[in-house]
């Protein structure tokens, strides 16, 4: 049984996987246009006005995906399809409710936020821009959470596929149109785009969510009694923490550019810095959870249902599996950032400070990845209430170290608020996780053989190269070298039993049909 569900967990992901890698990809190739564009300073402005947009939709959102996949997981898991509709009809209200009143706040207060928040008056209408789309965003993201927890995978990716694609197309135009008038209508462009993009998504959702919840969503048979109250106990406390986690958050990086003039640093050098650590590199550190995130995400209805039967074992089984490759993945992931991040900032962005930041923060990519493993892990466990008490720890903390360092030491204040941020936390998760479950670490087999092979691979490779041609700057070349550093690695996972026999037939099995 719990193979079985793994491999509808793996081939699920898969499909996701894929569509977060070819998204990702043009994302990133996206974001190299936008930075050539818009420069530096401009990419550092963006930053800023994303941060009021992250807090926007967290607002807007209010945690109704997290209670959407959860309703629909567990009305599968315990046989009652009929509460299904009435679960989704309240998450649509819900989500329209607070994505109304984001875009009432917003809309009305555009000038207030960028002048008081932002301290940019050129601001103010990429605010009001993307304010209208709120409602449509956190909609969408009810309807998401459906699919998820029914691992509609294709239909979800659909809907995505089209949000990029509208994205890239309108922002390209209106880039050639406004951008040459400044920096304002440039971030304008970006905005918009993103907006017609989201609010055409959620309509193209909203056509596939009917017609599928007319094929498998049972009736409105019964009254849903219950499902309000319990919508809401899931949603509400995602939804605090979520609050006061995106506001700190957003606190921290309005902090960051005022910091840095105190530092000594002008104001467009501040952005510009800004703009080149958190606009073009922290992108390419996250570029990799391609791989990751969608697996994330459908751990949760997985150990929601799993959960709601008792079946521990099946917890442990696919949590301890999973905790252990996202491990085998993130250290590969940073020998390569570290190995060939000259490279990196050179063919990506033409950029050595790029290059610069992307080997100091690539040691921090096993911790970051294998932390959203737990934290996805946990909420599939029912355990929001603690991710909300340590996220707003650790926001709280983050904004403080921020304040008190960047003044002091500039930008490698803010390095390392980021570092002592993802320590903590995983730390704290993860004896949670243990302390619910019977997932116990084994240190050498999770950790120091994979560091081990990711370190010998890449030192094999680079020394191979350099001896042989030499490192090209290109994309085609770096991607051969990152592949056979990859594949050195794997080869080296298997020699020293760090993917062992056992793994390699589970792997494989997840690809044979039942």
């Amino acid at each position: 049984m719990a193979k079985a569900h793994a491999r509808e967990i793996f081939i699920s992901g898969v499909v996701l996987s894929a569509t977060a890698l070819i998204m990702r990809t043009v994302g990133v190739a996206f974001n190299v246009y936008v930075s050539g564009k818009i420069g530096a300073a401009g990419m550092g402005l963006l930053s800023l006005i994303m941060s009021v947009y992250s807090l926007s939709v967290t607002f807007s959102v209010s945690g109704i995906s997290l209670a959407a996949t959860r309703l629909t997981a567990e009305a599968v898991g315990s046989s009652k399809k009929e509460d299904i509709r009435h679960a989704m009809r309240r998450c649509l209200i819900y989500s329209l409710s607070f994505g109304m009143a984001t875009f009432l706040v917003l809309f009305n207060f555009a000038e207030q936020i960028a002048v008081s928040w932002l301290n940019d008056v050129r601001c103010t209408s990429s605010v009001k821009l993307f304010a209208v789309s709120m409602p449509f965003i956190s909609m969408s993201s009810a309807m998401h959470g459906y699919f998820n927890a029914l691992r509609r995978v294709v239909k979800s990716a659909s809907a995505q596929f089209l949000e990029q694609f509208i994205k890239i197309s309108v922002t390209s135009l209106l880039l050639t149109l406004i951008a040459p008038r400044g920096i304002e209508y440039a971030c304008m462009a970006v905005i918009g785009g993103g907006s017609v993009a989201e609010i055409a998504s959620f309509f193209f959702t909203y056509i596939v969510y009917r017609y599928d919840l007319r094929k498998s969503g049972g009736s409105y048979r019964g009254s849903g009694k219950g499902l309000t109250r319990k919508m809401c106990r899931i949603a509400m406390p995602v939804a605090f923490s979520a609050y006061l986690r995106t506001g700190l958050v957003t606190l921290e990086h309005m902090l960051i550019p005022r910091g840095l003039k105190k530092y000594g640093a002008s104001s467009e050098h501040s952005l510009e810095t800004y703009g080149v650590l958190q606009g073009m590199v922290l992108p390419i550190i996250l570029f990799p959870t391609a791989f990751l995130s969608s697996f994330n995400t459908l751990l949760i209805p997985e150990l929601a249902q799993a959960s709601a039967g008792g079946e521990k074992r099946h917890i442990d089984y696919i949590g301890e599996r999973f905790l252990r490759f996202t491990l085998m993945f993130s250290f590969g992931v940073c020998g390569v950032m570290i190995c060939f991040s000259h490279e990196l900032g050179y063919v990506i962005y033409n950029s050595h400070s790029a290059s610069d930041y992307i080997k100091t923060v690539a040691p921090l990519i096993p911790i970051m990845y294998f932390d959203s493993a737990v934290d996805s892990m946990l909420k599939g466990l029912d355990e929001q209430l603690f991710n909300m008490r340590i996220n707003i720890i650790d926001a709280a903390s983050s904004a403080f170290l921020v304040y008190i360092l960047c003044p002091k030491i500039g930008i490698m204040g803010y390095i390392v608020t980021i570092f002592a941020s993802e320590i903590f936390n995983l730390s704290c998760s993860f004896v949670r996780l243990m302390n619910v479950t019977g997932i116990r670490p084994r240190v050498i087999t999770w950790i120091v053989k994979p560091m081990i092979c990711a370190l010998a691979s890449c030192t094999l490779v680079r020394i191979a190269l350099e001896a042989v041609r030499g490192i090209a700057y290109s994309y085609v070349s770096l991607f051969v070298h990152i592949i056979l550093v990859l594949g050195v690695y794997v080869l080296l996972l298997i020699l020293t039993y760090t993917l062992d026999r056992e793994d390699r037939e589970w792997i494989c099995s997840l690809f044979r049909r039942r």
